[in-house]
């Protein structure tokens, strides 16, 4: 009996120094960065660092700094709350010590495009927030969309392209990033890809307040707000605008899918043989929370500018502007906005594509 107790322990001990063994000779690594306000740019000290899921985590102190060592290798979702700010996360691969470098945290609120939209995503912030982290511009896109039903033509996405994207959600202004996004027009849903892999996951649209992403054509920045924050005809709209020119006097534009059926005639052998899935853009300009489709007519476009409608025609003469293209519309708009004090520009041309 005693040499059966003696060989288990001895077997015991065994497991034991393996086991140890194997914990110590596992490599642990360095994350570290540096927080900041993205408006100021000034250090952001007592903001909570974690690593989601996992009892790693840290003030950030000492010039808005953070480092949490002995972090073993893997993928890990860093979580940023300061109160006061939008929560910031970002999916992390630990496979060697990491820096991030500056990390900008964006405040509740911050100021831009009227009260309409405050406590959003501002462009100047983000235009910010790109700026500092270049290596969102131009993201991983993933082509090789999946082929439509021979009978149907077109699609009924934003963009079929995948696009980086940081999406800011209604629930604790949570702020996502480094997802790759695609967003469904009529279901009003986002498919989301994470960074790491190729798996997608859905996120209905009622939950993003508004998102900006790269846009995989041109390596510019496009941003998108929830109608749900405006009202047409006093009722909240369903579905995102884009904005296109910020400012006094905002720019919008939203992106519809019609379907079409097919026209087509056997006996005559005449008509459009496939159904057809159109997009088509509507223009609007904001006035505090109330979104208002742009008119067709000149004199109506120009009163919109109220005791500045004379310039804005003379101006539009002047320059031979034709405000029956989208293009004319930007460039009225931009003159206009471009007149008021921290008046910034956030694209530099209209996109005006729909695949």
């Amino acid at each position: 009996m005693f040499k059966n107790h003696v060989k288990y322990f001895t077997w015991l001990l065994t497991i034991v120094f393996v086991f140890y063994g194997q914990l110590s000779y596992s490599q642990t690594f360095q994350l570290k960065g540096r927080v900041l306000d993205s408006g100021s740019k000034e250090f952001l000290n007592g903001v909570s660092v974690t690593l989601k899921g996992t009892a790693f985590g840290e003030v950030t102190k000492g010039g808005g700094n953070f480092e949490i060592e002995r972090v073993l290798e893997d993928k890990y979702t860093l979580s940023l709350t300061l109160p006061g700010y939008n929560k910031y996360e970002q999916v992390v691969r630990l496979n060697g010590d990491l820096d991030l470098g500056d990390i900008f945290l964006v405040k509740f609120g911050a100021e831009g495009t009227g009260a309409a939209l405050q406590k959003t995503i501002r462009a100047n912030n983000i235009t910010n927030l790109f700026n500092d982290r270049p290596n969102m511009i131009g993201g991983n896109m993933v082509y090789g969309i999946p082929p439509e039903a021979k009978k149907v033509e077109g699609n009924n996405y934003l963009d079929t392209k995948w696009n980086t994207a940081s999406l800011l959600l209604y629930r604790d202004q949570q702020l996502l990033e480094g997802f790759r996004v695609r967003y469904n027009i009529v279901s009003n849903m986002f498919e989301l890809m994470e960074p790491e892999n190729n798996m997608v996951s859905v996120m209905p649209g009622l939950r993003i307040q508004n998102f900006v992403w790269v846009d995989s054509t041109y390596k510019v920045p496009r941003y998108f707000v929830n109608g749900m924050d405006f009202k047409e005809e006093g009722a909240p709209i369903s579905g995102f605008f884009e904005v296109l020119v910020d400012g006094e006097l905002p720019l919008m534009r939203r992106t519809k899918a019609v379907f079409k059926e097919s026209n087509y005639n056997e006996a005559l052998m005449v008509g459009e043989r496939n159904d057809k899935i159109i997009k088509r853009n509507t223009y609007y300009y904001l006035e505090d929370k109330d979104i208002i489709e742009l008119p067709s007519r000149r004199k109506k476009i120009f009163a919109i500018f109220e005791d500045q409608a004379e310039e804005m025609e003379a101006y539009t003469n002047e320059n031979s502007i034709d405000l029956k293209d989208p293009s004319g519309l930007f460039q009225l708009f931009t003159h206009y906005n471009a007149q008021f004090p921290g008046f910034r520009p956030i694209i530099s041309q209209l996109l005006d594509e729909t695949n």
